[in-house]
């Protein structure tokens, strides 16, 4: 299906809660029971009131009915349109100044918006990007999470007290590089970068891309918050799809591999220091990276 095709109708609610601090974006692609495990948890884990956006794809699993009976925020495409189409929709309907960027596969934990809400409040300006950090049941490279961890794979078998005290006795520290959801960035620095570029679509590597777009725009502060915790139970939809070049995109887009740009640039994982700054140094790595993107582009 040409992505370049997607119809995407928008049913916003005709009143919003005034006190909503978080506009968060959630596409869903039917998956109703793991959507619905989702949006309780922000309902009930949350320290603050958040407006919730949902944008179903397809929806033949009842989602649309379900979205309507519970008050929400959602826009529609009668077939999948991707991450990146998705996402923009959603971001258009925000009502307030920060959008958050949930996967329907996540389960916040126990105020998991507050931290997230004091670092806004203790910067100086609006040029951040930040991320909760992910608890996950299998372990893999990403230095970001806490893994592995496994309080369940679907709703039906999910361990929630289990989760809730593990993520009560859970203390990790702040880190570089936030990139990808559970993320947050202001409005302004959105609708600045244009959201998400629809050209990755589906979706692989639009997350490293926003990120660059965002440091193009002058963006230097990528923070992952330790103490704001999000299960992710790992339940992948890539599968379903056709994907896209990604890696190859990025590199003859941006002139730099994806991959130099998280470790070398932002610094993935690494420990949040205040005190240090990113940079993109102009040395011999950087080089050997633009040669690294060469050959990616050409191959």
């Amino acid at each position: 299906m040409p992505f370049s095709k997607i119809n995407i109708s928008f049913y916003p609610l005709s009143e919003q809660n005034s006190e909503a601090v978080f506009s968060v974006i959630i596409p869903s692609w039917n998956n109703l029971e793991m959507l619905k495990c989702c949006i309780q948890s922000v309902r009930e884990n949350s320290y603050f009131a958040h407006q919730i956006i949902v944008h179903v794809n397809e929806g033949v699993d009842g989602t649309i009915d379900w979205i309507k009976s519970q008050n929400i925020d959602y826009t529609y495409s009668v077939n999948n349109a991707g991450v990146c189409y998705s996402v923009n929709a959603m971001a258009a309907l925000a009502k307030t100044n920060y959008i958050v960027f949930l996967n329907d596969d996540m389960y916040v934990c126990k105020f998991w918006d507050k931290p997230l809400y004091d670092c806004i409040k203790s910067l100086p300006d609006n040029n951040f990007y930040l991320s909760g950090t992910m608890i996950e049941p299998i372990a893999s490279s990403n230095r970001c999470a806490i893994a592995p961890h496994d309080f369940g794979r679907t709703p039906a078998e999910f361990d929630k007290a289990g989760l809730d005290a593990f993520a009560a006795s859970t203390n990790k520290t702040d880190w570089f590089g936030a990139s990808w959801p559970p993320s947050l960035v202001h409005k302004s620095i959105w609708q600045k970068v244009g959201g998400y570029s629809v050209e990755y679509s589906p979706g692989m590597y639009s997350d490293p891309d926003f990120a660059m777009k965002l440091w193009q725009a002058g963006v230097r502060h990528y923070q992952g918050i330790g103490s704001s915790l999000i299960y992710h139970f790992q339940s992948r939809s890539t599968g379903r799809v056709t994907k896209n070049d990604g890696r190859k995109q990025f590199a003859q887009k941006w002139g730099i591999p994806a991959s130099y740009f998280y470790k070398k640039v932002l610094q993935l994982g690494s420990k949040f220091k205040p005190e240090s700054k990113l940079k993109m140094n102009k040395n011999i790595a950087y080089f050997v990276a633009k040669l690294r993107a060469l050959f990616i582009s050409i191959f």
